[in-house]
């Protein structure tokens, strides 16, 4: 009886480390072992990056409306603060979104987080 040996699994793990490793540069996209490597690396790079992601839009939506709230004569933390008060359950993602879409909604959001923060400053 013949030796078995791991022809095809070797193989097969070669092809499919490759086939993932396709468009990288040089070595990396032609050799098994750099190819590996190569991946664990960009594995790391997306699983970090992914987290990073949701962190960067949320900066970027508070930046808009930051900058939609001085429009309006209020500050961030006080429109922030009297939605809350006020009961709006408005995402910062939907914030942004109506700062640049619905100018008119926004302005009466702000109203509302206006008459919020006065009410609460009055009631301490």
């Amino acid at each position: 009886m013949p030796r078995a040996r791991k022809g095809a699994a070797r193989a097969k793990s070669r092809r499919r480390v490759l086939k993932a490793a396709r468009g990288y540069w040089g070595t990396k996209s032609r050799h098994k072992q750099q190819a590996k490597v190569a991946l664990m690396r960009a594995g790391r790079f997306a699983y970090r990056d992914r987290r990073n992601r949701k962190r960067e839009f949320r900066r970027l939506w508070i930046t808009r409306i930051s900058a939609a709230c001085k429009m309006r004569g209020t500050r961030y933390s006080r429109f922030i603060n009297g939605l809350q008060h006020g009961g709006v359950l408005l995402n910062r993602k939907m914030l942004s979104q109506l700062a640049i879409e619905d100018p008119k909604a926004f302005d009466i959001l702000v109203a509302t987080a206006e008459t919020n923060t006065t009410s609460q400053a009055s009631n301490s």
